[in-house]
């Protein structure tokens, strides 16, 4: 009874173990179809493509790193070295060194003998004997002399500025451009209603001018060569300082609100533009009382405006629309009546005010852009394109960028919510350096007339200055102006 009981319990669990054990007619057969979009296709091998372009991803050995990882100088030259010693030794290339200061970060190669030729084959020429560290290595000699090669080592950047100015009364305004370095070494700022002069060779500060009434200074900008500064006020005037002579020399009206930015053209240089926040921008012919032109294309605020290097005749213009927009001097209306010129390129992917606009003295028309609070990116233009190039997430409102005219870096200024400065590489994008010192947020950039320092201002009522980029490749080795006034004062308060 238990045996029984047992087998139909057996029998009871498996219902389906009679159908199993019957033998079914024969269907008939119908032809298979792969379906590619419902279900995924995987085969047993994989032929790994032999060309140099396609190595990195092939066999994923040499993945790229994303910017945020702020990959050092050390670990960007071991990885760039192991990559040529695979090409050298897997693809036939000849690689004999590697230059990290090149701009675009390019392997110095020469092309196999035989573009057909096998990538392993026994060969019976014989290499001579050597007594290198690496006679007894299977690689090549030309992998040798690469690994034999001295390294550059990684340039330093001092963590602290090395002076430190008190700024009473600077505002702490996004909209605003309250500090300009000219060519001649002297550091203009915008304080409330007077503008100062600060000699970086003698340590020497002297007062400009005063605005008269309610106004107080919105934007000063030096020109080119160093003698004439323009001043922008909160009332809409824009006016031309003689600095040698400290006397007023041109008054420019035609704003209905402040003028926030001011940018002298590269050519020809008694052009300057004004940007407002009547969401105009007027074009001034220094050697006359007149305006020559108005470009109207901005919804709201015009907070950025910068003239280009390569081609000159091409002016960004950022606003609180969070727009971005070049034009095209050569397409400028010569009266303001006349029909108002359009820009030619426009850029809408940026979140927030664009105020931060910089151009590259490097490439042909490369230019960057950054948003405010709610974007937070840095964004690289072709400007003659209108292509959108790359991008930065940098984690906080950028509120200036400059490009380095010595090496291919540029510095950006940020706000909420770290108030760092950071150094980046291009076309890598990698961070070189992050800074921090200001305690509100970094709103005002000037670069020194070498090019090695930088002047930040913020709302804390500092001016800091900051050791960032080497020499310009053609520039002497003697010391530059800025140096000898504070070699002996390492830090002064």
């Amino acid at each position: 009874i238990t045996s029984s009981n047992s087998l139909r319990v057996s029998f009871d669990m498996d219902s389906n173990y009679k159908q199993r054990l019957t033998p079914t007619k024969a269907t008939k057969a119908s032809p298979t179809r792969l379906d590619h979009s419902s279900s995924p296709l995987y085969f047993d091998r994989h032929i790994p493509s032999s060309t140099a372009k396609q190595l990195r991803d092939t066999f994923s050995l040499l993945g790229t790193q994303t910017s945020s990882e702020n990959q050092t100088h050390f670990e960007s030259c071991s990885r760039l070295t192991y990559e040529q010693i695979l090409q050298n030794e897997v693809l036939g290339q000849q690689l004999p060194f590697y230059s990290p200061t090149s701009e675009n970060q390019g392997l110095k190669a020469t092309p196999p003998a035989s573009p057909n030729s096998r990538l392993f084959h026994y060969s019976r020429q014989q290499r001579p004997l050597d007594d290198s560290l690496y006679s007894l290595s299977p690689m090549g000699m030309n992998s040798q002399a690469l690994l034999s090669s001295p390294k550059k080592a990684p340039r330093k950047i001092p963590k602290v500025p090395f002076k430190v100015l008190e700024a009473p009364a600077i505002q702490d305004d996004f909209y605003l451009n309250l500090v300009d370095w000219s060519s001649q070494n002297i550091l203009a700022v915008g304080l409330h209603q007077s503008v100062y002069l600060w000699n970086a060779s003698t340590s020497m500060v002297t007062k400009l001018c005063d605005i008269e009434g309610d106004a107080q200074i919105a934007s000063v900008s030096w020109m080119g060569r160093g003698s004439h500064l323009a001043i922008g006020s909160t009332q809409g005037s824009v006016t031309l300082w003689d600095v040698t002579k400290q006397k007023q020399v041109r008054s420019f009206s035609g704003h209905k609100s402040r003028v926030g930015t001011l940018a002298w053209a590269n050519s020809p240089r008694w052009l300057l533009s004004s940007g407002s926040r009547d969401r105009t921008i007027l074009h001034h012919d220094v050697r006359s009382q007149g305006n020559v032109g108005e470009l109207i294309g901005h919804k709201q605020e015009v907070c950025g405006l910068k003239w280009g290097y390569n081609p000159t005749s091409y002016l960004a213009s950022g606003g609180n629309d969070n727009k971005l927009l070049l034009w095209d001097q050569r397409m400028f209306n010569s009266s303001i009546d006349s029909t108002p010129t359009q820009p030619f390129h426009t850029f809408s992917s940026h979140r927030a005010a664009v105020k931060a606009i910089t151009w590259s003295p490097h490439q042909r028309g490369l230019l960057a852009s950054g948003g405010g609070t709610a974007d937070q990116r840095i964004k690289f233009w072709n400007a003659v394109t209108g292509q959108e190039l790359q991008h930065i997430d940098t984690g906080s409102q950028v509120c200036n960028l400059a490009w380095s005219k010595n090496v291919n870096e540029l510095v950006s200024t940020h706000g909420y919510s770290q108030n760092q400065i950071s150094v980046w590489h291009y076309p890598s994008l990698t961070e070189v350096a992050s800074l921090t010192g200001h305690s509100m947020r970094v709103l005002y950039l000037a670069v020194s007339p070498d090019g090695q320092t930088i002047v930040t201002g913020a709302g804390d009522e500092t001016l800091r200055f900051w050791s960032l980029f080497p020499q310009a490749p053609t520039s002497s080795p003697t010391s530059s102006a800025l140096s000898s006034p504070f070699s002996s004062m390492p830090q002064i308060r």
